[in-house]
């Protein structure tokens, strides 16, 4: 299959949520040609999940359909399905979609490729109807009935509120939430939201929303059993163990930084995140990263980086600057979150021997100890090579052996051989240019 001819843009912003929006739309009113690419088949990110329609008009969350309209009223090209999984040479970007491989061409980068969720492996975590939160309500959104079912709540994070919420409103049964940080950090956390009155208002209709519904402090899942799928989850609540039977378990332990694309392209990497300047350019000239790569931080934070990136990338350091207030207030936040809910090295103990830890490959827990490295892991046992390519396992190695991951190879993702051949194709020589000459 043979590539479409170069796209070229001024701007090209890869990543479709808050912070990739936002980019696309301060960069388009600098009067520069703007391109957005997303691998789903409508923008949004996963917070803003169904509230882009390509273009429809739908959605109920204000601060979401404010973007949507200054998004569509801009002369920007948008590319939906479309993903991003290499870099031949600077400016250039390979991406690959249903319809096909495409060849992107920039002057300017904006990475905006959000987070996902992390799991811990526990027993049973493989068991059917065993999700991430935030994947839990993604599919209910695209389908999935709730209504009657009881959902445990689990992890740690604001997500598993905002979940919660969601699930009930739909018609699910929610025994209990579980949060795995203690009593104290989540006292410090909400004595500090008296700076942002804001989040305040967010708290007490969360507050209104999930009442009645009992949030456990101290408390995360010790086990999924059930056969053939999810029956009931033993959760220890503050020392004791505890039995909830339930349909189903979304369970995430707060967010990871997906951060392939920035590391592929050459972007300094520390303590997990992207490194920025202060208009949120890489180590990488003419490369810019925002929202959740360079902490996670929520949709304010990502829309206040997203806004930096996208009038810097078009050449406009003057209008950037404006919102540097803004952003270190909202960095405040962002560090708020993440001492709050840092994981506690409990969860370590989670896993049994035989708990699956790398799902792709089936390698349980007892045969990684054995090892000393990401590397070696994979060497031995291919933990890490599967279809997810890491993307799971990783980070909840991270977490249990303090590895590091190995560099990014290309492709990113994994990709067609057709249209890895339809590329190499379209870049080898014409026989003239071999010969010197034309027939």
């Amino acid at each position: 299959m043979h590539k479409d001819s170069p796209q070229r843009f001024d701007v090209l912003i890869v990543g479709g949520g808050p912070a990739g929006i936002a980019a696309a739309v301060r960069a388009a009113e600098c009067s520069v040609k703007v391109g957005i690419v997303d691998d789903n088949p409508s923008f949004g990110g996963q917070i803003w999940r169904g509230e882009f329609g390509n273009g429809n008009r739908r959605g109920h969350d204000p601060e979401a359909a404010k973007w949507r309209d200054r998004l569509l009223g801009l002369a920007v090209t948008k590319l939906y399905g479309k993903r991003v999984f290499h870099q031949p040479e600077a400016g250039v970007l390979w991406a690959e979609g249903t319809d096909g491989p495409c060849e992107l061409r920039y002057q300017s980068l904006v990475l905006a490729t959000g987070a996902r969720e992390r799991f811990l492996p526990f027993p049973g975590w493989t068991l059917p109807n065993v999700m991430g939160a935030g994947g839990l309500q993604a599919m209910v959104k695209s389908g999935l009935p709730i209504r009657g079912k009881r959902v445990v709540i689990a992890g740690t994070g604001p997500l598993l509120l905002a979940v919660a919420t969601y699930l009930r409103k739909r018609g699910a049964e929610i025994p209990v939430i579980c949060e795995q940080a203690s009593f104290s950090r989540l006292a410090w956390f909400a004595a500090g939201l008296l700076s942002y009155p804001g989040k305040i208002a967010q708290g007490f209709q969360l507050k209104k929303d999930l009442a009645g519904i009992p949030f456990v402090a101290n408390s995360w899942p010790l086990a999924a059993h059930g056969e053939p799928r999810l029956e009931s989850v033993p959760i220890s609540r503050s020392g004791k163990t505890e039995v909830i039977p339930c349909d189903y378990l979304g369970c995430g332990f707060h967010l990871v930084p997906n951060l392939e694309l920035p590391s592929l392209l050459g972007s300094t990497i520390s303590y997990g995140y992207v490194q920025v300047d202060d208009f949120q350019q890489t180590s990488v000239q003419g490369v810019f990263c925002a929202g959740e790569p360079t902490g996670i931080g929520g949709v304010e934070l990502a829309l206040i980086e997203g806004q930096i990136a996208g009038l810097a990338a078009a050449g406009k350091p003057d209008q950037a600057r404006r919102l540097f207030g803004e952003r270190q207030k909202a960095r405040r936040f962002a560090r708020m979150l993440d001492s709050t809910f840092r994981l506690r090295t409990e969860l370590r103990n989670l896993p049994t021997a035989e708990t699956m830890v790398c799902r792709c490959e089936d390698v349980p827990h007892s045969r990684l100890r054995e090892h000393a490295s990401w590397r070696a892991a994979k060497l031995h046992t291919r933990c890490g090579m599967g279809p997810c390519q890491g993307r799971v396992c990783g980070p909840a190695t991270q977490f249990l052996f303090h590895w590091n991951p190995d560099s990014v190879r290309p492709p990113v993702f994994p990709v067609r051989v057709e249209n890895l051949a339809g590329f190499a194709a379209n870049a080898e020589p014409e026989p003239s240019a071999m010969t010197g000459g034309s027939e």
